[in-house]
């Protein structure tokens, strides 16, 4: 099974009992989600006007907090809903933070927090180009912003308040992904990273890793006749659930939901118990290339 429930698990300031701490590790490295359901994230009583699309400022498909820079985007409105909104994109990124420390404690002195999103808009029916169409099973990869082999390690919290599930297609192994599509990606050109962070087309520098990545996402979701064939499964995450994954590595779709809630970590991989099970090592062992 693709996803290991920890049915006790009802508090954002619980922590597991040192089996369950290496259960949840290894698995999480293995490529399986981590499934609280009954860990919900509870609203305040002025957040409840935040349960409308109609927070979203078109064409964004999600509404984000960066709390390095204090920037929200994606909103429609300005205050006082707009701090509404960053105060419980607050509270979520530290009720994820809470929560990492009580189930992989081991990852947290080398983690960074990135950026905390909601997606208040139902995805499925949702019209886009292939490449931003999450609906289609793919693995994580940004083309603005490089992750030069870092992990991307992602907390989910549903809080649809109408009984809707978040739905979710799980697909194949990262290996076997990487070998159905390895071969049909040319090696980067050389200078195309200074001439992309030269242009500001990156925030960063990509590496030959992040070349991979993101061609592997883009043919991934650009192959039909993959997106029905490979083996895969349907799980659903009902309302006040939570879920952790690592999206670099696990193949996902998000296929029906709205009113989720997002944190993003970074990781490198030498902040886990096996970095040979990263995307990065296994990439480099398949080319015989190190990429970052």
């Amino acid at each position: 099974m693709d996803v290991i429930q920890f049915q006790e698990y009802g508090s954002w300031h619980d922590s597991l009992t040192k089996n369950d701490l290496n259960v949840a590790a290894q698995n999480l490295e293995q490529g399986k989600v981590l499934y609280f359901p009954a860990l919900s994230f509870e609203l305040q009583d002025t957040e409840d006007r935040l349960l409308s699309p109609d927070c979203l400022k078109p064409p964004s498909k999600n509404i984000s907090f960066d709390f390095r820079s204090g920037i929200l985007k994606g909103s429609m409105h300005e205050s006082p809903l707009a701090l509404n909104l960053i105060e419980m994109l607050k509270r979520f990124s530290e009720h994820s933070l809470k929560l990492i420390e009580g189930v992989l404690p081991h990852y947290c002195s080398q983690l960074s927090v990135g950026r905390t999103s909601y997606r208040p808009a139902e995805i499925s029916g949702r019209t886009s180009s292939y490449r931003k169409d999450d609906t289609r099973l793919h693995v994580d990869a940004f083309p603005s912003a490089p992750n030069q082999g870092h992990r991307i390690l992602r907390v989910f919290s549903n809080i649809n308040p109408h009984g809707q599930s978040r739905v979710w297609r799980l697909g194949e192994p990262f290996e076997e992904v990487a070998r159905q599509f390895l071969p049909r990606i040319r090696k980067p050109l050389f200078g195309s990273s200074a001439l992309l962070k030269a242009l500001n087309i990156t925030k960063s520098r990509r590496t030959p890793y992040d070349h991979y990545m993101l061609r592997m996402h883009d043919l991934m979701k650009g192959d039909l006749d993959y997106q029905i064939k490979a083996h895969q499964c349907v799980f659903q995450f009902p309302p006040n659930s939570t879920w952790i994954v690592m999206t670099d590595h696990v193949s996902h779709a998000a296929m029906a939901g709205q009113y989720v809630l997002e944190q993003t970590f970074y990781l490198p991989v030498s902040g886990m118990l096996n970095e040979n099970l990263s995307p990065l090592r296994i990439l480099e062992r398949m080319t015989g290339c190190n990429l970052v």
